[in-house]
C-alpha cells in the first residue's frame, strides 16, 4: 500500500502527466493534417485509415475524460485531511494503482482492445493501462494526420507548378506545329497532362497512397525494424519526378525546334549554296570532259552525272514547310538535306577529279620534260643531237592534240635516259620515269 508521501508524489506525477496528455491532444486536435482530413472528400487507403483514426481521436478524448475524473476523485479523497486514515490510503491506492477506471468495452477500437484481450461491455482498467491505450491511439491518429499533411505539403503545390509549366510548354509546342495526333511530342504532352491531372486528384483524395512508412517489413524469420524518430516515412514522389523529367525532355526537343525556326532560312540558304557549288562543279566537269575527249587520245573518260532531282524537290518541300510553320516536319528533312547536299558537292568534286585526271597526267609529263631540259643545260648536253631529237619528239607528243599519253610518257622517259651518260650513274628509273600509269590507259588531253 502507498504511504502518504508516495500518494502525494504519485498525485503530482499524474497531474503533470495529465497536463502533458491534454497538451498533446489539443495539438493533435489542431494539427493541420487533421483539419484537412476533416474537410476532404477521401477515398482508398486514406478513407479507410481516417475512418478508424477519427474514431480513435474521439476515443482519446473520452479516455482522457475518464483519466481526469479518476485523478480528480483521488485528489478529493486526499484533500479530506492532512494525514489520511488507513481506509483513505486504501481508497487512494485503489484509485491510483488499481483497476479503478470504468471503460465501455464496446467502444474500444481493435488496436486498443488487443491490449485488454477479448472485448467486454464494461472493463475496469488502471490509470497506467488507460495511458497505455491512449498512447496506442495517439500514435495511430498522429501517424495518419502527419502522413497526410506531409503528402499534401509536398505534392499538390509542386504538381500545380508542373502543370503550369506543362501549359507553357504546350503553348510553345503549338507555336511550332506540335499537336497531339500530329507529332509524337504532342502525344507525350497530352499523356503528361493526363498523368499529372490524375496524380493531383489522387493526392487530394488519397494522400496515404503516396506515403511510404519508414518501418521496414519483417522478413521471414526476422523481426520488423522500426526506423529512428524523425524518419517515420517519406512521400513517394517517383511519379511526379518521372513526369518532371519527361517534361524536361520534351522542352529540350521543342527548344531545338525553336532554334530551327530561327535558323531555318540561313540553313536553307546554305543548302542552296552547296547545291549551286555542286552544279558549278558538275558543269566544269562536263566542260573538262569535252576538253579531254578532244585533246587526249584513246582515253575512256567517265560520264559526268547530272544533278539529283530528288534533292531539289526536297529543297522545295523544305521551303514550303518553313512557309507553313511546320517546324517539326522540317527538322528531319533539313538535317537530311544538309547531309545530302554536302554529299552532292563531294560527288561533283570526285567526278571533276576523275574527268580531269588525264589532263593532270599530261601537265605532269610537261613539267618533267621542262625539268629534264633544264638538267640538260646544266650538264652541257643541251646541244647534243640525240638529246635535241628526243626532246623535240617528247615535246611534239605532249603539245599535239589529241595527245597520246602512253607515247608521250615513253618519249619523256627516253629523253631522261639520254641525259644519264652525262650525269653519271643514276638510280634505276621508278615507275614514273618509265611508263606513266596513264600510258597503260587510253587518254585524251588538251594543248
Amino acid at each position: 500500500m502507498l504511504s502518504r508521501e508516495e500518494v502525494d508524489r504519485e498525485l503530482a506525477r499524474l497531474a503533470a502527466e495529465r497536463e502533458a496528455v491534454e497538451a498533446a491532444l489539443l495539438a493533435l486536435q489542431d494539427h493541420p493534417g487533421r483539419r484537412l482530413l476533416e474537410g476532404a472528400a477521401l477515398s482508398g487507403r486514406t478513407e479507410e485509415r481516417w475512418s478508424l483514426a477519427s474514431q480513435g481521436l474521439t476515443m482519446l478524448w473520452t479516455l482522457f475524460d475518464r483519466y481526469a475524473e479518476t485523478l480528480a476523485s483521488a485528489r478529493a479523497v486526499r484533500s479530506r485531511r492532512a494525514r489520511p486514515s488507513s481506509p483513505e490510503l486504501a481508497e487512494l491506492n485503489e484509485l491510483l494503482r488499481g483497476a479503478s477506471v470504468t471503460v465501455s468495452g464496446g467502444q474500444l477500437p481493435d488496436a486498443a482492445r488487443q491490449l485488454a484481450g477479448p472485448a467486454r461491455l464494461v472493463e475496469q482498467v488502471s490509470l497506467a493501462e488507460l495511458v497505455e491505450r491512449m498512447n496506442v491511439w495517439y500514435a495511430t491518429v498522429l501517424e495518419v494526420v502527419s502522413a497526410a499533411d506531409a503528402v499534401w505539403s509536398a505534392l499538390p503545390a509542386r504538381i500545380d507548378l508542373l502543370l503550369a509549366e506543362l501549359r507553357r510548354v504546350q503553348m510553345l509546342a503549338g507555336s511550332v506545329g506540335v499537336r497531339p495526333g500530329a507529332h509524337p511530342l504532342g502525344d507525350d504532352l497530352a499523356r503528361l497532362d493526363e498523368e499529372l491531372t490524375a496524380l493531383r486528384a489522387e493526392v487530394l483524395a488519397d494522400p496515404l497512397a503516396l506515403w511510404r512508412p519508414a518501418r521496414v517489413p519483417a522478413q521471414r524469420g526476422t523481426a520488423a525494424v522500426a526506423m529512428p524518430a524523425g524518419t517515420s516515412g517519406a512521400v513517394d514522389t517517383e511519379r511526379f519526378d518521372r513526369a518532371g523529367r519527361a517534361l524536361d525532355g520534351v522542352r529540350v526537343e521543342l527548344e531545338q525546334l525553336l532554334r530551327l525556326r530561327d535558323e531555318a532560312e540561313e540553313r536553307l540558304h546554305q543548302v542552296g549554296d552547296l547545291l549551286r557549288r555542286a552544279d558549278a562543279t558538275l558543269a566544269e566537269a562536263r566542260r573538262a570532259r569535252g576538253e579531254v575527249l578532244a585533246k587526249i587520245a584513246a582515253t575512256e573518260v567517265p560520264a559526268v552525272p547530272g544533278p539529283l532531282a530528288s534533292l531539289r524537290d526536297g529543297v522545295q518541300q523544305a521551303v514550303e514547310l518553313r512557309q507553313n510553320g511546320q517546324w517539326h516536319r522540317l527538322a528531319p528533312l533539313l538535317d537530311a538535306l544538309e547531309e545530302e547536299a554536302a554529299q552532292e558537292l563531294d560527288r561533283a568534286r570526285h567526278s571533276l577529279g576523275e574527268v580531269t585526271q588525264p589532263l593532270a597526267v599530261r601537265a605532269e609529263l610537261r613539267g618533267r620534260l621542262d625539268a629534264y631540259k633544264a638538267m640538260a643545260a646544266r650538264l652541257g648536253v643541251a646541244e647534243d643531237p640525240e638529246v635535241i631529237e628526243r626532246y623535240e619528239k617528247a615535246r611534239w607528243l605532249l603539245w599535239s592534240a589529241p595527245c597520246d599519253l602512253r607515247a608521250a610518257a615513253g618519249a619523256v622517259s627516253r629523253f631522261q635516259q639520254a641525259l644519264r651518260p652525262a650525269a653519271g650513274p643514276q638510280p634505276a628509273a621508278g615507275p614514273q620515269d618509265g611508263q606513266h600509269h596513264y600510258g597503260r590507259q587510253n587518254g585524251q588531253g588538251d594543248r
